[in-house]
């Protein structure tokens, strides 16, 4: 925090969370930004009020109204679920403001003119109850100098909180206070966003373009400057500045189209009216193949071509000296790949800045450039070094912020580095690094994190927010909680919290499921019956699992094609067994869920007496894309859930979606829409926050093991039998009529269905789980003779994409 801004009087030991109860928002301007933030809204549970100006004819919200209605159409989705929509009422500016009244928080996301936003301000601030706060959405334009245009009144419950676009899938929000705003109020609200809106906070001053835009569009431009310097084309840049970088795979270029040209172009003119007085101005001098896009109406993303165009079902990219698209050229040197590709030497970009050769250059520069930057800006952006590394994680997907990237490089050497490129007239500007960056061996510690205005280490916020927070995201430098390990191998690691809570964490990749982790279940839970109130089973980071580690698992399913052979069987029971296992322990068993559960890590999932699942889980049974079915449990499993659904009424209807589901190879594209799915039940907790998911699974096992858990004991299964197969398998046909689902499809839907309706029975007859398990097991064992799973299989492994044949 600014030592200039107001600092909390607030009691830490109270909870600021429920001191700030929003029942209802209004968001104020139904542009894309706007609505997605309504949708946002909607999607955590409150309903909104989405304005826009009014339209003559019978429906004066209509521009509101149709804004809604495109949030359907929308990718990314920013619904959870579509049925959410309802969630937001269409409203204009005419006939409804005193609608504004009911509303305890009004954002306003208008378009970028401050005599604009003034104007709205006036206009609807009589409407607004005695305690709403309102806030601006802007990117850029000083909060301070809306603030003169909001009456005495409010003045001290308004500021900005400038969320990122997507709002639903971008973490960061920035909050910037003006003078007037209360202490109170800016704690509430970071609680409320954090908590409620599951983002991730930092507090911005109010200077321009505040934190991540200031220097994620300055990283852009000093690549775009040093990629022309260096005679780099579009395509080798994206090559170098991507996942490489451990930043997005869309890289440079690709990102300026999805933000679409014109936009990027407006940004840039802005940036450099209202950056007059900073030394780098010049760099944001817009390039002359940007504006020729934008005179050509090449827009990006929006308009189908930009810097790149798909023609003929090839991408091709802009050569702007001829005002032409032409085949993509990506040539790297060998020893500057080498370099790239050693992830865990420290030493990378130092080696890559001794390397003569314009790549290395050019990365070394682009890096350079944004540490320098950042130095110099660090004491009038923010308050510490961590609020800039998680803006620019945060807003722009890098893995690290800059100052991580280079305290991990070597702070001192780095330095030095940039300092003789500064005396040497090699950097852009010739701005020496400020003082501090030499009285320091790291700008992260376990202490805390770097601010010059206080010449001390900050510690991370201490609000009652945070508390739900077991692992925060940890930065270069930060000290990781201890943890009283129980057990620990190449696999896994089962570890104590709270004295009698066991966690089992996977270290496999993307934390596939080998066979020595379902040992390390089967341990966990041994150890924990014995010793422990309950076990959750989740990991620091995404994905929760991406199911059975296929890598390990085919050279079983080799052997089995031998006569005689029962390794595949085996492993199989195995994996079932070790997944109902959960279900079946005498101690509750939680799975957290964050990004993927697919597969057999959506089977373990079902498995578990409770999910808490962070909205952003996506979430699905996907076997069928690399030609097999389900058969770690999840067929059986999705059977029992629709017999007990269906308890009273028509089994036939639950079998249908679910069999579409699995069929299909559908996968949630969040928690919600996993409910609706069938794969999480009404009883299993969605969070907003990820970071909060741990915590909340914890919980989960208190109120279980509180309640005296017992398993529930195994009922039988109501089986669909032949009606139900014979009616999913005409279904089937007629999609394989229609052209929609190949024969290698229809086969594997025909097995689908023998193995969620129990087969060839009467319909109604009660079957017990093992009848359902071995169906399972016996369609995966005759798909996988098959070479058509073979070739799915390897085309998985080779491309992480899905084969139809």
């Amino acid at each position: 925090m600014n030592a200039t801004e107001p600092m909390s009087t607030r009691d830490e030991s109270r909870s600021n969370i429920d001191s700030m109860i929003i029942n209802r928002v209004a968001v104020l301007g139904a542009g894309v930004m706007g609505a997605q933030i309504a949708a946002h809204f909607a999607n955590v549970g409150i309903p909104s009020l989405l304005f826009d100006l009014p339209k003559e004819g019978k429906d004066p919200s209509s521009i509101a109204r149709q804004a809604i209605k495109a949030l359907k159409k929308q990718k990314p989705e920013p619904l959870a679920d579509p049925g959410f929509s309802s969630r937001i009422s269409a409203c204009n500016y005419n006939d409804d403001l005193e609608l504004l009244n009911d509303c305890d928080l009004v954002i306003e996301a208008i378009a970028e003119r401050l005599e604009w936003k003034i104007d709205l301000y006036q206009k609807i601030i009589p409407y607004l109850s005695a305690d709403a706060i309102l806030a601006s959405n802007t990117s850029g334009i000083s909060i301070t100098h809306l603030a003169e245009g909001v009456a005495e009144s409010i003045r001290n419950r308004f500021l900005g909180i400038h969320f990122f676009n997507p709002p639903r899938y971008m973490p960061l929000v920035e909050l910037i206070p003006q003078p007037r705003t209360s202490a109170e109020v800016l704690d509430s609200v970071e609680g409320f966003c954090v908590s409620t809106l599951g983002k991730g906070v930092v507090r911005a001053r109010d200077t321009a373009n505040f934190i991540a835009n200031r220097l994620g569009l300055f990283s852009m431009m000093s690549t775009f400057y040093h990629a022309d310097r260096l005679g780099l084309n579009f395509e080798t840049v994206d090559q170098l500045t991507g996942k490489s970088l451990g930043r997005p795979k869309s890289a440079t270029l690709r990102t300026a189209d999805l933000v679409g040209l014109d936009t990027l172009r407006h940004v840039m003119l802005n940036a450099s009216t209202n950056l007059e007085d900073d030394p780098w101005v010049s760099i944001y001098k817009i390039p002359g193949w940007l504006e020729s896009l934008v005179e050509n109406g090449a827009l990006g993303a929006k308009t189908k071509a930009g810097v790149y165009k798909k023609q003929d079902g090839e991408i091709l990219v802009y050569e702007a000296s001829n005002n032409s698209y032409r085949k993509r050229k990506v040539k790297i040197p060998g020893k500057v790949e080498k370099v790239l590709k050693d992830y865990k030497n420290p030493r990378r970009i130092e080696n890559l800045q001794a390397i003569k050769d314009p790549h290395a250059e050019f990365l070394w520069a682009i890096q350079r450039d944004v540490f320098h930057y950042a130095a110099y800006l660090l004491d009038t952006i923010a308050d510490n070094a961590r609020d800039v590394d998680l803006a620019i994680r945060w807003g722009f997907g890098w893995k690290q912020g800059p100052f991580e990237i280079w305290q991990q490089a070597g702070w001192t050497r780095i330095a030095e580095l940039i300092q003789a490129d500064i005396d040497t007239g090699k950097t852009i500007c010739n701005e020496p690094l400020p003082a501090w960056v030499n009285s320091l061996d790291a700008i992260h510690t376990p202490q805390g994190s770097w601010s010059p205005s206080s010449n001390s280490y900050q510690p991370r916020s201490t609000l009652p927010t945070y508390r739900r927070q077991r692992w925060p995201e940890r930065l270069v430098g930060e000290q990781v909680a201890e943890q009283e390990v129980l057990f620990e191998n190449d696999a896994t690691r089962f570890w104590l919290t709270d004295g009698d809570v066991g966690v089992l964490t996977f270290k496999t990749k993307m934390h596939t499921m080998d066979s020595t982790v379902l040992d390390s279940l089967n341990q966990a839970i041994e150890l924990a019956e014995q010793r422990l109130s309950g076990m959750v089973i989740w990991h620091p980071d995404e994905p929760f699992s991406a199911g059975a580690d296929l890598k390990s698992f085919v050279p079983v399913a080799m052997k089995s094609m031998l006569p005689g052979n029962n390794a595949l069987d085996n492993l199989l029971k195995r994996f079932q067994l070790s997944c109902i296992r959960m279900r079946k322990s005498n101690i509750p068993v939680v799975a957290a869920v964050q990004g993927m559960a697919i597969g057999g890590g959506c089977e373990l999932m079902m498995q578990c007496d409770r999910v808490v699942a962070a909205l952003e889980s996506y979430i699905g049974l996907v076997e069928v894309g690399v030609g097999l079915i389900p058969a770690g449990s999840g067929c059986m499993e999705l059977a029992r859930r629709a017999s007990i659904k269906a308890a009273y009424g028509d089994l036939f209807e639950h079998l249908k979606g679910i069999f579409e589901t699995v069929a299909m190879g559908k996968v949630a594209t969040s928690a919600e829409q996993a409910k609706r799915f069938g794969f999480l039940r009404k009883s299993d907790v969605v969070v907003i926050n990820r970071h909060e998911v741990l915590h909340a699974a914890i919980a989960q096992v208190r109120a279980l093991s509180a309640a005296n858990y017992r398993p529930p004991a195994e009922q039988p299964i109501r089986a669909g039998g032949r009606e139900a197969i014979a009616n999913l398998k005409a279904a089937m046909t007629n999609m394989h009529a229609g052209g929609f689902i190949s024969d290698y499809d229809l086969k594997i839907g025909n097995l689908v269905a023998d193995a969620l309706c129990g087969g060839p029975v009467d319909g109604g007859t009660e079957l017990p789980e093992s009848w359902y398990l071995r169906y399972e097991r016996e369609g995966f064992r005759s798909l996988l003779k098959s070479t058509k799973t073979h070739s799915r299989i390897k085309h998985m492994l080779d491309t992480g994409k899905p084969l139809r044949n």
